[in-house]
């Protein structure tokens, strides 16, 4: 029997990548920074092949063995609208280039991953004007492998609005596909941008689309969470005033129609007609909840809003609900507090848009260069 393929995850986090590669894998190395996400991968997947610590700390000693896949989520901070753009030369966003040298490091061993996997905020696309896009390119191109692109929102898979940029490097190439796949007019921009060796190293590849999301928000709401408490009344209230009318009907049109309505708010920074910066609070009933975010203020805690009976009461996620938002099983061990289960979230890679990605490029990547390896 053939040896199952293996791979190294950085910026593991709590090892959503793990779960989306399924059980037939075998993991040889994962790491992360953040000892409260270590806690949470080995609490879930055992401290055998976990090193905790900063990537730009590892050498290829640090990586075992030959690795089929090197997948990395790495830090989006720099990339994001919510963050200060300096892209690739942030010092979040930055660390791509620590990870690049263990792979470059690995290419000089004679034993560079045959798939790379590098996950991130669509922002990537665009930042400097669309040259770290390039840079990454470059670096790729360098190292021997060809690449493509896709821009997956994990809402096809997860009631959740979550759009994520996956660049994915071969070192044997991609079957070519003339038709595009989840490639979003940005995408396309920054591919005819691209010029030289990345140019050159570019492929259009085409993923399938998946089935049609059968869950929504309502699905994975828990009707009275121990660990969650619901707003007081006047909280509630105080939310409500920051809608614009077109929210706050939203809100009193569900209260009208009877029944049970679920949705979720954030509060976000927009401009009044003056000109000035008034916080709003904005809300949607559409089955699916927004981006999950790290929790680093207030504005970044996305709000459930249940509407019974005209009714009104708002909450927090609860822990296990925003890992549901993930996908991830009810079997996965919570983390021990609020901050730590949306901080892992917000951070983490929707795990069935990995399971899709597995499914429909790696596994077959992999079992086609192995049939011309024999």
């Amino acid at each position: 029997m053939p040896a199952p393929p293996a791979f190294y995850e950085f910026f593991a986090g709590g090892g959503m990548a793990r779960a989306g590669l399924g059980a037939g894998w075998q993991a040889l190395f994962a790491n992360d920074i953040d000892p409260a996400k270590a806690a949470s991968y080995q609490a879930n997947w055992g401290a055998d092949d976990f090193k905790l610590g900063d990537i730009a700390d590892l050498t290829t000693a640090d990586l075992p063995s030959h690795a089929d896949l090197a997948w990395a989520s790495f830090p989006c901070q720099d990339l994001s609208l919510a963050g200060s753009r300096r892209g690739l030369a942030g010092a979040r966003s930055g660390m791509f280039w620590a990870f690049w040298r263990l792979i470059e490091g690995l290419e000089r061993e004679g034993r560079a991953p045959n798939l790379i996997a590098i996950e991130n905020v669509a922002g990537l696309l665009t930042s400097n004007q669309g040259r770290d896009f390039a840079a990454l390119g470059e670096a790729i191109a360098s190292a021997g492998y060809a690449f493509t692109a896709f821009v997956i929102d994990a809402v096809q898979f997860l009631p959740q609005s979550r759009p994520r940029l996956f660049v994915i490097a071969s070192r044997n190439g991609f079957p070519i596909a003339e038709a595009p796949a989840f490639h979003t007019p940005a995408l396309m921009r920054a591919v005819a941008n691209l010029s030289g060796a990345a140019k050159a190293a570019w492929q259009t590849v085409c993923l399938p689309a998946p089935s049609a999301r059968n869950s929504d928000l309502t699905s994975i709401i828990e009707p009275d969470p121990k660990d969650i408490r619901w707003r007081a009344d006047a909280d509630t209230k105080a939310l409500l005033s920051l809608m614009t009318p077109l929210h706050r009907a939203r809100v009193e049109s569900a209260a009208k129609a009877g029944g049970r309505h679920i949705g979720t708010a954030f509060r976000r920074m927009r401009r009044d007609p003056n000109g000035q910066n008034i916080q709003r609070a904005e809300v949607r009933f559409d089955g699916v909840a927004g981006c999950l975010r790290t929790p680093a203020g207030g504005s970044s805690r996305q709000t459930l809003i249940v509407v019974e009976d005209g009714a009104i009461r708002t909450r927090l996620l609860s822990p296990r609900e925003a890992l549901r938002l993930m996908g991830l099983p009810d079997d996965y061990t919570v983390p021990p507090s609020l901050n730590a289960a949306l901080k892992l979230a917000g951070d983490g890679v929707a795990v069935p848009v990995v399971r899709h990605l597995t499914e429909h490029l790696f596994e077959p990547l992999l079992a086609a260069q192995s049939r011309v390896a024999a």
